[in-house]
């Protein structure tokens, strides 16, 4: 081989080089002082050790890791996309991310339309377009689905689960009751400052006789926050017993010790948006009032449009409304340390923490024999019982219905449907009705289960849940690593795969992303509202976090 010819393979070298790795000195990391007032999170450093790996080091032991890594709110997005879109602005609408289809058109109130990514890493989207469009009321999506206007729907209403049954030319996919219904409680607002106001509603509200009237198959009444489903739920913490004496009692020496005169007057807020863990908002609202009007507590109902109820209900600004929660990953840190847990950006919803259930939620979080840790949640859920919190109401069987014809048609635990693997033999486009239209396709700053549907058609995270499960599976990593007592977690970036505008991912469009959120200094931390709901939720806090909301 001549010199020459050697000297020409050896630049060729370099150049792939070049263009495949980050040099030394432009390695990305992101590091805080663990316990700090700077650093309120649970992560002390994320680092790019070279152009395809992240190494993730926590401040204590997180056996959950990658089924949060996995979550919609962590997608990975191309650096230089991100700083260009300032953190918002067009990255709420205009997304950039690496999934099997990419954004071709947002027809604001009407229909969003995904294009097949030409260039995916993994298996393509088997149809060409996926379209999504949305409608509030159950019975109009059924219309739809029957007249073959679309080919799927979500959450048909519990009259409709035999009607679709029984229909040959439609096919219906149940979701579990991994979520839970429940009536939120601000104790920084009056009367919900007396925890016996709580407690009186909870004695007050009939559970069953909701589930019965108003949910479909597969939906039970809540005796805890969490699922039966998922580890976490202790039986031997039984409710409060539905006793419109105690909670008559109850109400009366908490009006006299406080000066309030009954029956007091409550606003009740909600959003009259369809989910899974309520069926029919507007019916469930009114048998609430009902009930509690034979206690001594009259309710005013109060609609908000959806994203406002969202943001108010985020920010504490509500003293009493219904809200739900759907599983992210099976884990009881995904509902109570979401909620309840120290550093939460959830907890101004219910007001203030309750220290010793922080505490004890903190100790569970790090354990991963689950004999060691179930002992902590009997406690935690005889806190959030005592005190009443909230008042968990119904755990919502749900599902999906899709025309026969659609192979590879399925519903997920997590509401979290993909639909590239979907097809419909008889045209070359996939055409699904939600019961909303996403808040924003930048899901980082979004909690919105219809808003992270949609996200998840085109954004990806370093891992992945199986379709239509809830393991753990590579993704953008195709491959990870922790140490024995899991405090640091090593993912390898998988090599080949670009964003829909073609730059390629490395492992500083990891740290980047990640960072937006982490660091609340950082001049991308921007999104939709700036909350970044789910980060605080899943690891406790931020770096550099703003001071407390007065």
């Amino acid at each position: 081989m001549s010199r020459k010819l050697v000297l020409s393979l050896c630049l060729l070298v370099a150049l792939l080089l070049s263009l495949s790795t980050v040099s030394a000195q432009d390695l990305m990391s992101v590091s805080g002082e663990c316990g700090s007032d700077t650093n309120t999170s649970m992560i002390q450093s994320i680092e790019a050790t070279d152009a395809s790996t992240v190494v993730f080091t926590l401040c204590a032991p997180d056996p959950a890791f990658p089924s949060k890594v996995a979550f919609a709110a962590f997608g990975i997005n191309d650096s230089d996309y991100l700083t260009e879109m300032g953190g918002g602005g067009d990255l709420l609408t205009n997304p950039n991310g690496t999934g099997p289809y990419m954004l071709s058109n947002w027809d604001q109130t009407n229909e969003i339309v995904f294009s097949r990514n030409p260039n995916y890493w993994g298996d393509p989207a088997i149809e060409e377009t996926l379209i999504f469009r949305w409608n509030s009321e159950a019975s109009a999506r059924l219309v739809e689905l029957q007249a073959g206007t679309v080919d799927g729907i979500d959450n048909p209403a519990p009259g409709d689960f035999e009607v679709i049954a029984a229909d040959p030319n439609l096919s219906l996919y149940e979701r579990p009751g991994t979520n839970v219904f429940y009536l939120g409680m601000n104790n920084t607002i009056e009367p919900f400052t007396d925890v016996r106001v709580r407690q009186a509603v909870a004695y007050a509200i009939d559970r069953q006789r909701i589930v019965d009237n108003f949910y479909p198959p597969g939906s039970q009444a809540a005796t805890q926050f969490m699922p039966p489903v998922i580890f976490g739920n202790t039986p031997e913490v039984e409710p409060f017993p539905v006793d419109l004496d105690m909670a008559r009692s109850l109400l009366e020496e908490a009006a006299a010790e406080n000066g309030w005169t009954l029956p007091l007057e409550v606003t009740l807020n909600y959003r009259d948006v369809v989910r899974g863990y309520l069926p029919q908002p507007g019916i469930v609202g009114q048998d609430i009032q009902s009930q509690l009007a034979a206690v001594g507590i009259n309710v005013t109902i109060e609609v908000m449009e959806s994203g406002t109820f969202l943001d108010a209900a985020a920010a504490g600004q509500l003293g009493f409304f219904m809200l739900g929660w759907g599983a992210d990953y099976p884990d009881p840190t995904n509902f109570l340390d979401f909620h309840f847990g120290a550093g939460s950006a959830s907890t101004p919803r219910f007001g203030n923490v309750i220290p010793e259930l922080t505490d004890v939620l903190a100790q569970a979080a790090q354990l991963a024999d689950n004999d060691a840790r179930y002992p902590l949640y009997v406690q935690a859920n005889t806190i959030l019982r005592d005190q009443a919190v909230m008042v968990p109401i119904a755990h919502g069987g749900s599902g999906v219905a899709f025309q026969a014809r659609i192979t590879g048609a399925h519903s997920s635990p997590l509401g979290n449907e993909q639909f590239a693997v979907a097809e419909d033999p008889d045209d070359d486009n996939i055409i699904w009705m939600q019961n909303a239209e996403p808040l924003s396709l930048y899901c980082a700053d979004e909690t919105d289960g219809e808003t992270l549907r949609a996200c998840e058609q085109v954004m990806e995270s370093l891992l992945a849940y199986e379709t239509g499960g809830t393991a753990v599976v590579p993704a953008l990593a195709e491959s990870y690593e922790a140490n024995e007592d899991l405090t640091v977690w090593t993912f390898n970036i998988r090599q080949g795969v670009t964003f829909h505008n073609g730059a390629t991912l490395d492992a500083n469009d990891v740290v980047a992303s990640w960072a937006a959120q982490w660091d609340a200094s950082n001049p991308l931390h921007v999104g939709r509202t700036g909350n970044f709901e789910y980060f605080a939720g899943f690891f406790g806090g931020y770096l550099n976090p703003p001071p407390p909301a007065s």
